[in-house]
């Protein structure tokens, strides 16, 4: 296969967008049951500055389900190494990498596996892992997780609608609620069960100690699926780290709250010396 066709495939595989006026690149990864479409709020703020890309794993938004191999995609390093395909077929190095929820987790394994591709991490809402173990608070305990796969394996729209609002928080504006319910929907379901089941039960924190480039963790001030606690223990874990707890509430400040998200990323590049306006 030559390199052309390669290119063609991967950016038709994962519904790949670029745009954007700067050099370096900037992905911007969505959560379970999600797509591109959630990143409308934030991106603008950037193109300026950086060259944009989005992109959709396989069973979410406009991807090729018909690509998905449940063995590779039976642990999270295998969402991982799609990322890195996808930079790979870009020739990116030096990005910066926006990853929400469990695409925190898969850009701190991509980051690992090819360090040279990643200059910096945004993790929004990040968890390395779900049940709590020992002294670990990661949220929940081992029933709970299993609980909710198996609501979620016997009846998976049931259980979008039930979850969405309580995902999103923020229950004075029910619509933002409607509209994680309407991309879990959308999502292939059979894809999204077994995602499910990776991000609920993976437990990636001895990768977070391996990270080496610099690193922020956007954390919700209240959040039923990463709580405080989970976001402090990240940034503690990363050696060089930058915890920014919001004001926001939720799941998904990039949607609730977009610019108070755009903000704490701004004040983390400038920082870090990119050329944010």
């Amino acid at each position: 296969m030559s390199s052309r066709v390669l290119f063609m495939d991967v950016l038709k595989r994962f519904n790949v967008k670029v745009f954007g006026e700067g050099e370096q690149y900037m992905l911007f990864a969505h959560g379970f049951g999600c797509d591109q479409h959630m990143w409308r709020y934030m991106t603008p703020a950037f193109e300026k500055q950086f060259k944009i890309l989005l992109f959709d794993y396989l069973g979410h938004g406009k991807s090729d389900s018909t690509a998905y191999q449940p063995e590779r995609y039976s642990s999270l390093q295998g969402y991982a190494d799609d990322v890195i395909s996808i930079c790979k077929a870009l020739s990116i190095h030096d990005a910066i990498f926006v990853g929400h929820s469990v695409s925190a987790m898969i850009g701190a394994l991509a980051a690992n596996k090819q360090p040279e591709v990643f200059d910096k991490l945004i993790m929004i809402g990040p968890s390395p892992c779900y049940i709590n173990e020992h002294e670990y608070h990661g949220g929940f305990s081992r029933e709970d997780i299993e609980s909710l796969l198996n609501s979620l394996e016997s009846n998976y729209l049931g259980w979008s609608s039930a979850m969405a609002p309580v995902i999103m928080g923020n229950p004075d504006r029910p619509q933002l609620g409607e509209e994680l319910e309407n991309s879990f929907c959308r999502t292939n379901p059979e894809i999204a069960r077994q995602f499910a089941q990776v991000t609920f039960l993976s437990d990636n924190r001895v990768d977070l100690a391996k990270l080496n480039v610099p690193t922020l963790v956007i954390q919700c001030s209240e959040d039923v699926i990463a709580p405080l606690e989970v976001g402090q223990y990240v940034a503690n874990q990363v050696q060089n780290s930058t915890l920014s707890i919001l004001e926001a509430t939720g799941h998904c400040p990039h949607l609730s709250e977009p610019d108070e998200t755009i903000a704490a990323i701004k004040d983390f590049l400038i920082v870090e010396g990119e050329p944010v306006g």
